[in-house]
């Protein structure tokens, strides 16, 4: 729809003697390529159609020949200009060679088009990677010819990969999709793109976007490419999920839980208890996507599974671990459901009743409980377990076995192994 835009452009360029139709098809160019890479010479245009007259183009076109139109690039001139992030940049005209500035269908090269859309824009800063650099001169030029003024330029040293080379989808994630699927917070990858070639200042490094901005300048970029490292931009996300509302965090997560197979369409009353579970997998995980596994705990409870884990089924076949549990499931019979001051009561009911402590105690706790050897800690765990357990059934929450369930059902399948 801008066609006709670029050609009134050219058009002009054409009129004023900037610019001439080129004829040369790819075979020629080709040819041309092939023997200057023979020769040495810079692999640009040998300008064979620059020398044609007007009626000479008037005759071929007229003849039926759609030719491309190229930029007449001034000769034995110097084009410098003042790079916001590099300082002076200076290039000669001679290793320049004359860009087609519109194809042969009508079509504008980019050069050409990115010139006049900023242009009529209004565009004051181009803020660009360093590939884009030898660009520069032919756009300044098309900006003169034009009668545009030049924006400022400043390019930025290109993100590389951890093997040091141009950062590319063989590296992983690359697109903000990507990054978001994977559960990286938007506020976090933020702040960690604008840690790469730039610092800033005092040492800090963990910044809300507002202060980041105020920070910024242009004028502070390094000239070094930066790496860009996945593990410090986990850390980065960590600091961020930690920092989020448990509500926000758990509205976040329930598409990982669904990926996971814990399928769940909670309500506000499920949120909220997601959202105080949330601590849980927050301190611990470096992304969204790992908060399920985190809390699995929570859904996913069989006794006779952990028991079949080699580390749990070894420290179970201990009279003082087989004692603790029973312990605790006598305790939890007639319990009500155990909040931390409750959970804390019990484990010292426990502990006078089988003269186990430390972690002669807990760990046994812990698996019958949550059926693993590791997790969370057990003060946020177990209140967590029988709140889930209380939850309505309209919370859209799946089934959560209560403490006092889980450790008669741990004792039934202990004598069942036996």
């Amino acid at each position: 729809e801008r066609l006709h835009l670029y050609a009134s452009y050219a058009k002009e360029l054409l009129n004023a003697g900037h610019a001439y139709y080129c004829f040369c098809s790819i075979a020629q160019l080709d040819a041309d390529r092939q023997s200057a890479i023979a020769e040495g010479r810079p692999t640009q245009y040998a300008g064979t159609c620059r020398r044609l007259t007007r009626d000479q183009t008037d005759a071929r076109i007229a003849a039926g020949e759609r030719p491309a139109i190229r930029f007449r690039v001034p000769e034995d001139r110097e084009v410098a200009f003042e790079d916001v992030v590099r300082g002076e940049v200076r290039f000669q005209t001679d290793i320049i060679g004359d860009p087609v500035i519109v194809r042969a269908d009508g079509h504008p090269a980019y050069n050409f088009a990115v010139v006049i859309d900023d242009a009529l824009m209004e565009v004051t800063h181009v803020v660009r990677g360093e590939d884009h650099i030898s660009n520069t001169p032919r756009q300044i030029l098309l900006y003169e010819a034009l009668g545009f003024t030049p924006p400022a330029f400043a390019h930025l040293a290109l993100v590389l990969g951890p093997d040091h080379s141009p950062l590319s989808k063989r590296h992983g994630a690359t697109s903000v999709a990507e990054f978001r699927a994977k559960g990286y917070l938007p506020e976090a990858l933020t702040n960690y793109l604008a840690l790469i070639g730039w610092s800033p200042g005092h040492g800090d490094e963990l910044l809300p976007i507002d202060e980041l901005a105020r920070r910024f300048s242009l004028e502070g970029v390094g000239h070094s490419a930066g790496v860009f490292d996945e593990e410090k931009l986990a850390w980065v996300n960590r600091h961020y999920l930690k920092m989020a509302d448990p509500i926000r965090i758990a509205e976040l997560a329930v598409p990982y839980f669904n990926e996971a197979g814990v399928q769940m369409a909670p309500s506000s009353r499920g949120f909220e208890f997601l959202a105080s579970a949330m601590p849980m997998a927050t301190g611990s995980v470096d992304r969204l996507d790992q908060v399920p596994s985190r809390l699995a705990f929570l859904f996913d409870y069989d006794p006779e599974a952990a028991l079949r884990d080699e580390r749990v089924g070894g420290e179970m076949r201990d009279a003082g671990a087989q004692a603790v549990v029973r312990a605790l499931a006598e305790e939890l019979a007639a319990a009500p459901r155990l909040d931390r001051e409750r959970f804390r009561a019990t484990a010292n009911a426990v502990k006078a009743r089988t003269g186990q402590k430390a972690k002669a105690l807990f760990h046994p706790i812990r698996v019958a409980l949550t059926g693993r050897a590791e997790g969370p800690e057990l003060d946020l765990a177990i209140p967590a377990i029988d709140g889930g357990a209380d939850l309505p059934g309209d919370a859209g929450i799946p089934k959560i076995l209560g403490c006092r369930e889980r450790a008669a059902a741990f004792v039934e399948a202990l004598e069942g192994a036996s």
